[in-house]
């Protein structure tokens, strides 16, 4: 029972930590911020499986970026988690067998950069592969948690299937997010806010075009203000980096954030990466930049 409960708290605290760190959280904390009634409990270690002292089963299972396994997708678009060496009755691996027979819930940590790992949670263990040495990894709703007696099986496969689909998604966009914030050293590429919670990786090429690739140069590591501000066409930037401010809202007065946040922007050059591969990419800078000076009427401003 305490092992469930466990698992129930770690759950709740997960939720917490993503309100302050957003999507990927570091693995400092996961390792040591968690507390079940006074004891601390480590959610991750370097084994890939991870059974804390206080729990029956593993509690967590992790991904890390340049790991010794190649977790993947199938075809259905669940997780084959790789078992831990090719002992099919090593304790870990059976640990995740009884987690499966017992349809019990928990943790898979994706490890999108070095040190940061998306978390997702409730996953299930609903295949077992003793030939490729692989598990067959779910995620479901947190409504599966809750009012388990409510989920009908048939219903729970094709809504995991469904999640777990919708996982690949989130960890493209977050591998893409992380890779552009590093390369811009964790910083607004306008104004040099530091705050990493604060910034986002925005698209040049929206991901919905067919060239809008989650790559580096795609993209440009924005704070909120100004990333919703170039999203909605208040800002544009020249093939040469250099940053232009609508006209109309440079004719506008209001508070500082729009004199100091917006308006001073203009004309001044974007802050690139350190390394030049990772700079935007001119040829889609410039195809966006001509959307901005028809969208934002600048065509007088810009030829």
């Amino acid at each position: 029972m305490e092992d469930y409960q466990i698992r129930l708290a770690a759950f709740d605290w997960l939720k917490k930590q993503s309100i302050l760190y957003g999507e990927t959280i570091p693995r400092e904390v996961l390792r040591t911020k968690f507390y079940f009634r006074n004891e601390h409990i480590p959610l991750v270690s370097p084994q890939g499986i991870f059974k804390p002292k206080l729990c029956n089963l593993p509690l967590t299972i992790t991904t890390t970026p340049k790991g010794p396994y190649k977790d993947i997708f199938d075809f259905s678009g669940n997780l084959l988690y790789k078992y831990r060496g090719n002992d099919i009755n090593h304790r870990d691996n059976v640990g995740l067998r009884n987690l499966m027979q017992s349809n019990t819930p928990l943790i898979y940590f994706h490890g999108i950069v070095p040190g940061k790992y998306l978390p997702l949670w409730p996953i299930y263990i609903i295949g077992d592969n003793p030939d490729a040495f692989t598990f067959t990894v779910a995620v479901d709703a947190e409504m599966a948690i809750e009012r388990p007696e409510k989920m009908v099986a048939e219903e729970s496969r094709s809504r995991r299937s469904y999640i777990t689909s919708e996982v690949k998604v989130r960890l493209h966009q977050c591998s893409f997010r992380e890779k552009v914030i590093r390369a811009y050293r964790q910083q607004c590429a306008f104004c040099k806010l530091k705050h990493e919670e604060l910034l986002d990786a925005a698209h040049i090429i929206p991901d919905s075009d067919p060239l809008g690739e989650p790559v580096i140069t795609n993209g440009i590591s924005l704070c909120k203000i100004h990333h919703a501000a170039y999203d909605r066409f208040f800002i544009g930037i020249t093939p040469d980096y250099q940053i232009v401010v609508k006209s109309e809202l440079l004719e506008e007065e209001d508070g500082p954030m729009l004199k100091f946040g917006l308006q001073k922007m203009h004309d001044q050059k974007l802050y690139l990466p350190k390394s030049k591969i990772d700079w935007p990419n001119p040829d889609f800078l410039d195809r966006r930049f001509k959307e901005f000076l028809i969208i934002s009427n600048n065509t007088l401003l810009r030829t």
